[in-house]
């Protein structure tokens, strides 16, 4: 299988997602402290990060599952922080959650077919995604609880697919899968992208997401240490970004969005 390579935005200089200076509580510990960034259609926006960075969170709260205790998120040019999740699904925003988070009692076909319940018009529908994971036609009766791991982050896949969303939130793909399944599934990464979507996805696997993205951004303790294209960081900023060591910048390599 042909690994994939690093996305190439669509050069429109205008953003499809922004988040600005978001802050989030749980409780009392402040997960995110004024983060910001900006995607642009047809990208792969990579969160890195440890344990605990508040990734998840970042993903859950542009979804609309945690509400920001100040800053906004801005979806198309629109204000949405305020919006329900299932009205952000139905604008195009919708997340691959971390566990995959499968109805285990419904079938694989059952599972799309719940995807489908807020979908927009578009070139996803059940049949495309049996055309891409080719295997799922002829086991689409088969209860998703007697599936692989591999098999079940598919079905998630393909849950999130069938909805045509604009930004397709993956949360941690990797997790908990053999490293020939997670190249298989990032290998699918290419055909997604060739029908349009934008993708933000987290991914503690650091090499993985420097492979796939146009554009980087670390975590850690809530807040931004690195942000950059893989191109223009450094091993050694990515490590110190990702670990808090001595040294690490916190200003983002120059910005070569600024032309755009």
């Amino acid at each position: 299988m042909t690994e994939p390579q690093a996305s190439q935005p669509q050069e429109t200089g205008t953003p499809l997602l922004e988040v600005r200076d978001l802050v989030v509580h749980h409780g009392q510990l402040r997960a995110l402290d004024a983060i910001s960034l900006t995607v642009l259609p047809g990208e792969v926006y990579a969160i890195i990060g440890a344990n605990g960075a508040g990734k998840s969170t970042l993903l859950r709260t542009i979804a609309g599952l945690h509400r920001p205790t100040s800053g906004s998120v801005i979806f198309d040019g629109r204000d949405v922080s305020a919006v329900r999740p299932e009205r952000r699904a139905t604008q195009g925003i919708v997340m691959v959650p971390e566990g995959r988070r499968l109805f285990g009692s419904l079938s694989v076909e059952e599972n799309l077919k719940v995807g489908a319940t807020y979908a927009r018009q578009g070139p996803w529908n059940i049949e495309r995604v049996y055309e891409m994971f080719a295997w799922m036609r002829e086991r689409r009766n088969q209860l998703t609880a007697q599936l692989s791991g591999g098999e079940q982050q598919s079905v998630a896949i393909g849950r999130a697919l069938v909805s045509n969303p604009r930004v397709l939130l993956l949360d941690e793909l990797s997790l908990g899968l053999a490293p020939v399944v997670v190249q298989r599934i990032y290998g699918m990464l290419p055909q997604i992208l060739e029908t349009g979507l934008t993708v933000l996805l987290v991914e503690q696997d650091v090499s993985q997401a420097l492979r796939v993205a146009s554009r980087i951004q670390c975590l850690l303790e809530g807040r931004t240490t690195l942000e950059g294209s893989p191109a223009d960081v450094t091993a050694d900023q990515v490590e110190a970004a990702y670990f808090g060591l001595t040294g690490a910048a916190s200003a983002s390599p120059a910005d070569d969005r600024s032309e755009a």
